[in-house]
């Protein structure tokens, strides 16, 4: 399993980040989500930087979520409780970054990569981007409830009973129609759309942008309910233990409800 690498670049009060792992259509290892967590700590205090991008190398994919292999290391519910913890850090400090965020996405953009780009203000993707959480199909496992509230408020709730439940891959017609995506743009052409929307947003009153998008990240995550026991049965279970040997063995899975 090659580790990867997030790398970020500062230009003229704009950062960029990318995921660059392509031959594993940048599955995020846990070496990639330590570094994300620290880029995220670093543009916290970068005072000077005005917007935040996110993109994924190789043009094939934003981030096909966390590489799977490394689930072959749990043994318990109890891991999964920790990996759903260090998920929901990581994705809450990259939500909280005071300047706007901007996710810009060429192909698939699964589980994890899903997650990162629902944290993000923003979001522009290709025609043929793919946006879904198909674990019903894959590892039978579950998403922390910080996370099914992210989703629920962009795609709304229907939409991702349908992610989860159906395992359906939305497409981006679909996402920009139900808000998610501000605008779908030609593969040729949204590095220009990205500098534009970049542009903009840099122009317009930073207080009034951080004091925004911290208003609505506070609505979307008060009160949110316990979540451990559904992410303990979860990763605990026969099912998920199933899940993961049969993707390694590059074989379908069969769930016993166990």
């Amino acid at each position: 399993m090659s580790g990867g690498m997030v790398h970020l670049t500062i230009n003229a009060g704009v950062a960029a980040v990318v995921f660059d792992r392509p031959a594993a259509r940048n599955a995020m290892t846990w070496a990639m989500y330590e570094r994300l967590n620290q880029i995220c700590e670093q543009l916290a205090a970068e005072t000077s930087v005005r917007v935040v991008t996110f993109r994924g190398a190789g043009g094939q994919a934003f981030v096909a979520g966390t590489d799977i292999e490394q689930f072959t290391a749990f043994r318990s519910g109890d891991d999964g409780v920790a990996y759903e913890q260090q998920i929901d850090e990581c994705i809450a400090r990259l939500e909280s970054l005071p300047m706007p965020t901007i996710a810009a996405i060429e192909g698939w953009t699964i589980g994890g990569g899903l997650a990162i780009a629902t944290a993000c203000d923003f979001r522009i993707a290709t025609p043929g981007s793919r946006f879904g959480v198909p674990i019903a199909r894959t590892l039978g496992n579950c998403l922390s409830v910080a996370n099914l509230a992210r989703l629920c408020a962009v795609f709304g709730i229907p939409r991702v009973k349908r992610m989860l439940m159906l395992a359906e891959v939305l497409t981006a017609d679909e996402a920009l129609a139900c808000g998610f995506l501000t605008q779908v743009s030609a593969a040729g052409e949204i590095d220009a759309a990205l500098a534009s929307l970049c542009e903009r947003l840099a122009t317009l009153a930073p207080v009034t942008q951080s004091a925004s998008k911290e208003g609505l990240r506070r609505l979307v995550n008060t009160g949110l309910p316990p979540d451990e026991d559904l992410i303990r049965r979860s990763y605990g279970s026969d099912d998920f233990r199933e899940g993961v040997q049969a993707f390694v063995a590059k074989r379908s899975p069969v769930w016993k409800g166990s």
